[in-house]
């Protein structure tokens, strides 16, 4: 099963977003702790699609949803025309430092990287496509 939401890169669009995302993943009873790690997903990378990619213009941001079965996975693809930018390439912070001593940002994307089985991104016909995967596992 494959749907897919085009909308603006609006960070006030993250929660439509999330809910095209939660509401399909209902259907297929996704454990609520599953939602919750996927929902911190989709508000880090859409929001930094629609923080960073067009600025200070605008764009929009294509969402496509693949729920498999058996075993339960998701994989979501972000996919939009701004600035090329891959986030994997950006070294984890150091989570053991005291916050003081951490610079500022990533700690979202090492997030991703932690909660989701697969992380994958390219740069293909001028559009920067990340995809994330997470196997929620056998179906209920």
């Amino acid at each position: 099963m494959k749907k897919e939401l085009t909308i603006e890169a609006a960070t006030d669009n993250i929660e439509t977003v999330t809910d095209f995302v939660l509401s399909e993943l209902e259907k297929h009873n996704c454990p609520p702790k599953a939602q919750t790690q996927i929902a911190i997903v989709i508000d880090e990378l859409f929001g930094n699609i629609a923080r960073y990619a067009y600025t200070p213009d605008m764009g929009d941001a294509t969402v496509q949803l693949e729920i498999e079965d058996d075993p339960l996975s998701v994989i979501i693809t972000f996919i939009d025309n701004g600035k090329p930018f891959n986030p994997l390439e950006h070294k984890n912070p150091d989570v053991t430092a005291p916050a003081e001593e951490r610079g500022i940002g990533g700690l979202g994307i090492y997030l991703v990287k932690k909660t989701m089985n697969m992380v994958e991104y390219e740069y293909k016909d001028g559009q920067n496509v990340l995809s994330v995967k997470k196997d929620i596992g056998a179906k209920p």
